[in-house]
């Protein structure tokens, strides 16, 4: 199958809706002379592989035409191949550990411990907080430059042992509980958080905007980046923004003109129309069997057609992005490595389409 062939075919497999964004078939304007783009690395974050050991992850990798790898260092996604307390104590057995991706060609660019360092339990939250800086020791040790995570919801309250994730200020109680949550809670521990990193030599951490949790949003993000320092980034995983109505191209411009992009995930969402029509988008969907949920995340290519895509590198490649396009796979119906595979291919195509049109020199 020629590119062409693919490209529509894979088109053709959206799942389309009211809230799809639209995407021309030409990658944006730039409006500056046509300059020899960078060619951005296409990875994998590995948690869809935390079955293998970690040298047959790495051939899984290698196979599979990895360029670079997200790992899984702590969290809801920490991975056994990446032994964190193990490698913070022995910095020689840390070395050898990066060493064996570097032997491969395939750089670690990022770290993630997705976790929950603001939890009302104590407990869970100075679990998550410990582990949040182990991985930002880590990354010191070995020069990754890139920590990767959430920025927490605290509860409501001093007395609350559950978080709250509070968007709407009214009524007033509500108000009261975002204020004192951001004042007492968020800012006090990105502050901390950031000094301690700026002592790990890091300085890109990368917020994914999710919900139930704080930074959701690009504006959330910027309040937060504002408050602690150009540290705090995103982690600009589009599928989150999809469903809040969110322009794909416009989001990574608004955020890259402000150098605010430290990692960027792959990963699609796509939409059930009539569901949106009966239900609303605060309608996730709770599993593949779900027939009243209004979306669920796919596979890159499976939510938004590939010139969307194509439109996404080609945006992140114009505002200077310089990481990695890290595939994040939680699709239902493509899980493991079938899912990672076929985002690959969408993104390696459009890629190339992309490089491929650059003028000569």
């Amino acid at each position: 199958m020629n590119r062409r062939q693919f490209l529509g075919t894979t088109a053709a497999a959206v799942i389309s809706g009211p809230l799809s964004v639209p995407a021309s078939a030409q990658p944006p304007s730039t409006g500056k002379p046509a300059t020899s783009k960078t060619r951005l690395p296409i990875g994998v974050f590995n948690p869809p592989f935390r079955s293998l050991s970690l040298d047959q992850m790495l051939d899984k990798f290698s196979s599979l035409g990895i360029e670079a790898v997200e790992i899984g260092a702590g969290g809801y996604t920490g991975t056994p191949q990446c032994p964190v307390p193990e490698l913070v104590a022995d910095p020689a057995k840390a070395r050898a550990w990066k060493k064996k991706f570097d032997d491969r060609g395939i750089p670690i660019m990022a770290l993630s411990c997705h976790a929950n360092a603001l939890h009302p339990d104590p407990a869970k939250g100075r679990d998550f907080a410990q582990q949040f800086r182990q991985a930002l020791q880590l990354a010191g040790m070995l020069e990754i430059p890139t920590v990767v995570g959430f920025s927490g919801c605290p509860g409501g309250s001093p007395t609350d042992t559950t978080p709250t994730w509070v968007v709407y200020r009214w009524p007033p109680d509500h108000g009261a509980a975002l204020a004192w949550q951001w004042k007492e809670r968020v800012i006090p521990y990105w502050q901390e958080t950031v000094k301690f990193a700026q002592q790990q030599g890091v300085r890109r951490i990368a917020l994914e905007m999710h919900p139930n949790f704080v930074v959701y949003n690009p504006r959330t993000l910027l309040r937060l980046r504002e408050a602690v320092g150009e540290e705090i980034g995103a982690n600009c995983d589009l599928s989150h923004l999809f469903w809040q109505q969110c322009d794909a191209v416009e989001v990574i411009r608004f955020l890259g003109k402000q150098g605010a992009i430290y990692h960027a995930h792959m990963k699609d969402t796509a939409f059930f129309p009539e569901n949106v029509a009966r239900y609303g988008v605060l309608n996730f969907a709770s599993s593949k069997d779900d027939h009243e949920g209004s979306e669920f995340f796919r596979a890159v290519g499976y939510g938004h057609g590939a010139s969307l895509w194509k439109d996404v590198i080609a945006t992140y490649m114009e505002v200077g992005y310089d990481g990695m396009l890290s595939i994040e796979n939680e699709d239902p119906l493509l899980s493991g490595e079938v899912g990672v595979q076929r985002s690959l291919a969408v993104l390696k195509n459009v890629r190339d389409e992309i490089l491929a049109n650059e003028p000569n020199p």
